[in-house]
């Protein structure tokens, strides 16, 4: 386990990830599964099975819930309906992670802007924000639609950094992925990594090389506030 410092110096930004690491998605990826796996006659499988795999996107929803690879011609049927069904109530049990709120609340006292990086498509990641209240308190959100290059490639980062008139060399991003801890280091940014997301090894956090591991959201807080 990294230990964690008590604070670091005042960032001119802080960016965060958005699934696993500003706010729990996972209920509604298990909630849409298990919904989609019951249509076709199959048990619910246990949320803990599907929780791992949620940083990882639909993609690995469908290899979780169906076994099923891209390129097996039953695939795009199935990713197809996850996405609807997730578009459809992509937060009914989602939350802020417990005390990320305060996190947030600090930043905006001392007037430092925070945003969201996601490799999450902006037709979810924004009705997401949006029914979360987070709309109007982020700076920028900034999505795959927004750039030409997904994370790892710093593209994004670089992007919200510029326009919420930050240096990545003064700013911080915050992820549960190794792509997103490469990302934020490719982009010249304080990167910290954070132990509680979505991850199917934790203890392989302390290989991505970010510059601190957070393992809890009160460590992040300590470190940002």
């Amino acid at each position: 386990m990294t230990k964690a410092p008590s604070a670091l110096p005042a960032p001119s930004a802080v960016l965060f990830d958005l699934d696993g690491t500003l706010i729990d998605t996972a209920p509604d990826f298990i909630r849409c599964l298990n919904e989609l796996r019951q249509a076709h006659g199959l048990p619910a499988l246990p949320a803990p099975h599907i929780r791992r795999s949620v940083s990882n996107g639909a993609r690995a929803m469908i290899r979780v819930g169906f076994g099923l690879e891209p390129d097996h011609p039953d695939y795009l049927e199935k990713h197809t309906a996850f996405l609807d069904l997730y578009e459809a109530g992509v937060a009914v049990e989602t939350t802020l992670f417990e005390g990320v709120d305060d996190i947030l609340k600090d930043l905006e006292i001392r007037n430092i802007p925070w945003g969201i990086v996601t490799n999450k498509p902006v037709r979810f990641a924004a009705p997401l924000i949006e029914a979360l209240d987070l709309g109007e308190r982020c700076s920028i959100l900034i999505c795959p639609d927004h750039v030409t290059h997904r994370k790892p490639h710093p593209e994004a980062l670089i992007l919200a950094c510029r326009e919420v008139g930050a240096d990545p060399a003064t700013s911080v991003y915050v992820g549960d992925h190794e792509r997103d801890i490469e990302a934020g280091r490719n982009a010249g940014m304080k990167t910290i990594a954070v132990r509680y997301g979505y991850i199917e090894q934790p203890e392989a956090v302390d290989l991505w090389q970010a510059d601190i591991v957070a393992d809890t959201v009160s460590d992040l807080a300590k470190l940002l506030q």
